[in-house]
């Protein structure tokens, strides 16, 4: 193996194990933020103050944990690829991402409707299957078109 080669792929890691950190703490951020926004804080006096709003409650925890994710991303993950134009790298991020959610939302339509299971179990395998094809695909998609440079 050639040292450009060697160090291509030295880069590639590096690059990918800052993507999992940044992808880790969104995913603390989204969770974290959507039980707190619904159920409140552990051992509190009840619910939390969106508790009869979950789903506005995972729209805003999710909407926090993307732009974290961007920020995160932007300027650490791929500090030395980003564009100049920030409003364009930021519609292609939110582009990536929402095909990333197609893909999660797929594997769980595809294990409900397509194989007819119904369980907490299958439902949750099919959103980690979902999710792990979903950072595959982002992972790609911000190196090969959201954090580039110009």
């Amino acid at each position: 193996m050639t040292l450009r080669a060697r160090d291509a792929i030295k880069g590639t890691w590096r690059e990918a194990a800052k993507f999992g950190v940044i992808g880790a703490l969104a995913f603390v951020v989204d969770n974290g933020g959507y039980n707190l926004l619904v159920f409140g804080v552990p051992g509190g006096p009840g619910g939390g103050p969106m508790s009869t709003f979950p789903v506005q409650a995972s729209v805003l925890a999710t909407s926090a944990a993307t732009l974290f994710s961007w920020v995160g991303n932007r300027y650490w993950t791929y500090r030395h690829r980003h564009r100049e134009k920030v409003t364009h790298e930021l519609v292609l991020f939110f582009v990536a991402n929402g095909v990333g959610l197609v893909i999660t939302a797929g594997t769980v339509f595809a294990s409900r409707h397509l194989l007819g299971l119904a369980s907490p179990l299958s439902d949750n395998t099919a959103r980690i299957i979902g999710w792990v094809l979903a950072t595959l695909f982002r992972f790609y998609a911000y190196r090969r078109y959201v954090f580039v440079a110009p």
